[in-house]
């Protein structure tokens, strides 16, 4: 997954956990192996060396309903959350410190488009020559989704998942009490600027402060609009409370893309609970915080 993962179970031995903790872990290798970008003989690979070939590619059921999902996220984000967009990443180098020139861009976005992309299920067509899917953008919190699944079946009742800051609580603590969860500072990664407490469901963040380059004192983050092909210009961070890890993350890359007012406007819609951190530092949300003195469980 490219970032640090974790579990922590309450059990009643330490076998059980083990064991538990092994079949989870192997559900998680097993998407990443699946859908990773950078394997050649992933589902992703496969579809997108078929690129232009209008007999296209025919996918197996977990894959069709991701590409289902996205499908409908595509609509109902108006286009802002778009699986070709990874393509983008060609003229986006955030370790250079320099920005791509805009024809650059342009050449790119003639490959970006959902809409490009015929999905007759179980078929694929990627119709141009050079267009990509990435499922980068929310396999990791499916997985998170996945690994709770797996646990709740060995018995697992009590615990948190935590894929690279993306979370599933699968139950409170034994005395009942519920997690403590650290929303990172924008600016001070390492601290939390505020927490919240979760005893069950899911919380994911997006945030202009993972890849990033600030170039003439302005930062440009690695959260890139499919219309535009530029980075979001809006909160620091969002944070998106759901009852799975996959409509979480994926709501809150989507309230990036939409800017400040549009984007809480958007998920109040969705009735999901939400936490935004403006450009100024400023929090707002509409979970109970508290100062990001306490000490959290997990930091997001």
């Amino acid at each position: 997954m490219g970032s640090p993962c974790e579990f922590q179970l309450y059990t009643q031995d330490r076998k059980t956990a083990e064991n538990a903790c092994k079949k989870a872990h192997a559900e998680v290798i097993r998407l990443e192996k699946k859908y990773s970008r950078y394997r050649a003989d992933s589902v992703t690979s496969h579809i997108n060396k078929s690129a232009g070939d209008l007999s296209g590619t025919k996918v197996d059921n977990e894959t069709a309903l991701l590409l289902d999902y996205a499908n409908a996220v595509y609509k109902q984000s108006a286009g802002l959350f778009d699986i070709t967009s990874g393509v983008l990443r060609r003229a986006w180098n955030f370790k250079a410190q320099q920005l791509p020139g805009q024809s650059q861009i342009e050449e790119i976005l003639l490959l970006v488009g959902w809409d490009k992309v015929e999905w007759r299920r179980p078929h694929i067509i990627l119709s141009k020559r050079g267009m990509e899917i990435d499922f980068g953008g929310y396999v990791k919190e499916y997985a998170v989704d996945a690994a709770a699944q797996t646990l709740r079946g060995e018995g697992i009742t009590a615990g948190i998942i935590d894929l690279g800051g993306d979370l599933k609580i699968l139950g409170p603590h034994p005395d009942q009490s519920p997690w403590v969860i650290g929303i990172r500072h924008p600016r001070d990664p390492g601290n939390a600027i505020a927490t919240t407490t979760l005893g069950q469901g899911a919380i994911a963040s997006s945030g202009d402060y993972e890849r990033f380059m600030i170039v003439d004192g302005k930062r440009y983050a690695h959260i890139l609009n499919p219309r535009t092909g530029w980075p979001a210009e809006s909160f620091s961070a969002v944070s998106v409370i759901a009852s799975e890890c996959l409509i979480a993350g994926s709501c809150s890359t989507v309230a990036m893309l939409k800017g400040e007012e549009a984007g809480k406007l958007w998920l109040q819609s969705l009735k999901l609970p939400y936490i935004c951190i403006d450009k100024q530092m400023h929090i707002e949300g509409t979970t109970d915080l508290k100062s990001g003195s306490d000490t959290p469980n997990k930091l997001l």
